[in-house]
């Protein structure tokens, strides 16, 4: 098979109400054009993150649902350097802390009974999940 066969076949295909691209799209595409949620995940615990979206990714085995993730979005950092000594005595020594805030997203096809399922999953304490509807 040639990599433009698939557009042949829907070129010469006998039913021909549909234009030719947007049956193409919809069917090698389908998740493009579907309500979906898109769940954003964040905790500074990356174990938990990942235990979270191994959960979802289950979920939506189980049930059929088309997904898309986890994307890993970037990782923020903050960092606080601070002065080891209190009373500004003595030798000039820093402390310097840092705190990691990882996060994933999580697109999920629009199923009543996954999204039950989603909404059912213990969310360990850290973590910070929303969940948003979009339509196309």
């Amino acid at each position: 098979m040639t990599r433009s066969q698939p557009f042949y076949d829907f070129l010469y295909a006998e039913d021909l109400t549909e234009p030719i691209l947007v049956r193409f799209i919809n069917k090698y595409f389908p998740f493009r054009f579907m309500q979906r949620a898109r769940i954003n995940l964040s905790s500074p615990e990356i174990g938990k993150l990942n235990q979270i979206c191994n959960s979802i990714k289950e979920i939506a085995d189980k049930t059929g649902v088309s997904i898309h993730g986890p994307v890993p979005l970037p990782t923020k950092r903050l960092k606080i350097t601070t002065r080891k000594s209190p009373d500004g005595e003595g030798k000039a020594s820093f402390d310097r802390f840092e705190m990691r805030i990882h996060k994933r997203l999580i697109d999920l096809g629009m199923d009543e009974r996954a999204l039950r399922l989603v909404m059912r999953v213990p969310i360990p304490e850290g973590v910070s999940i929303e969940i948003e509807m979009l339509e196309n």
